[in-house]
């Protein structure tokens, strides 16, 4: 499956694979009524209804939507977080029923007295690809002794690591009036880059190109071998960056990481909305506007996800 990019009178076919998307299970939605304001009824069905969102359904019903709106949009793979901690098993049970279309992903909280264990049956009998660390979610810095504990068993299990770095907002706490106690200060692509030169075997990942975070990331992307850059979400941390553009950002991405060392990635999450696909056609307008090459541009919409996942 795969988007058009035009050169010309040219037109050359990329696979596309998205390397980072969020799985908003049932569980998912359970996990938010530890907050007593939305307690009561299901919050698998409760939620979605009062965000207009549809309900999840199974973990299996879940995933064949994913599939269909991959079909609809020509997405060959993609990467689904489980987004709550201790909720792996929903998006492991979406990855076996659609192996070869899903990757999955779970979201750890390093101060878990079960955290080394839930990470040796993700990575063990679970199958699944990465792991996804918020350190200004959970109040665990990257350099923590628990952390780097995580960072170990990765490099055992040969999988990738996923740290978000600066900004961080969770859109569906937001909309519900929850509050985000996060600690931004945690999130330092710096400290990242100082766990990557330990475990050199290990791919790390810093999705939204460091969030806010932005030379920081380039710095730790220069410093190491193993560091990734994933493009997703909308990136309006820009703002933040007087003068900055998203077109600046990929031009200087590229500049330092080279297209080996970016994923893209959309940061889709709830349907309807479903697959965003007015953010892959803008990074794809801004990747030509630079003059990028179709090769290039394939490592980048699939051909660096096919290589630290897979096939």
């Amino acid at each position: 499956m795969s988007g058009d990019l035009r050169r010309g009178e040219e037109t050359v076919v990329t696979t596309i694979r998205d390397a980072h998307c969020h799985f908003f299970s049932a569980g998912f939605f359970r996990a938010l009524t530890t907050d007593r304001s939305i307690a009561g009824a299901d919050a698998a069905d409760s939620i979605p209804a009062r965000l207009n969102w549809y309900p999840p359904g199974t973990d299996e019903q879940l995933a064949d939507r994913w599939i269909a709106e991959l079909d609809r949009h020509s997405v060959e793979r993609v990467m689904l977080i489980a987004s709550m901690a201790g909720d792996e098993r929903s998006v492991a049970a979406a990855s076996r029923r659609h192996p070869s279309r899903i990757v999955g992903a779970f979201m750890a909280d390093p101060a878990a007295p079960d955290a080394a264990a839930r990470f040796d049956r993700a990575f063990g009998e679970y199958g699944l690809g990465m792991v996804c660390l918020f350190p200004a979610m959970h109040h665990v810095p990257v350099d923590d002794p628990r952390t780097a504990a995580l960072f170990g068993l990765a490099e055992r299990h040969r999988r990738a690591v996923f740290v978000h770095c600066g900004v961080l907002s969770v859109g569906v706490r937001t909309k519900l009036g929850l509050p985000s106690r996060f600690d931004l200060r945690l999130g330092d692509p710096l400290a990242v880059a100082a766990s990557a030169v330990k475990h050199p075997d290990v791919p790390f990942i810093i999705p939204h190109f460091g969030a806010g975070f932005f030379r920081e990331a380039l710095m730790a992307v220069a410093a190491t071998s193993n560091i990734y850059l994933d493009t997703s979400s909308s990136n309006s941390w820009v703002k933040y960056l007087p003068g900055l553009t998203l077109r600046d950002v990929f031009a200087r991405a590229l500049d330092v990481a080279g297209p080996s060392r970016l994923l893209f990635g959309t940061d889709s999450s709830f349907f309807p909305r479903g697959w965003q696909k007015r953010i892959h056609d803008d990074q794809r307008a801004i990747l030509t506007d630079l003059d990028v090459s179709a090769d290039d541009q394939a490592l980048i919409f699939g051909g660096n996800f096919l290589r630290i996942f897979g096939g």
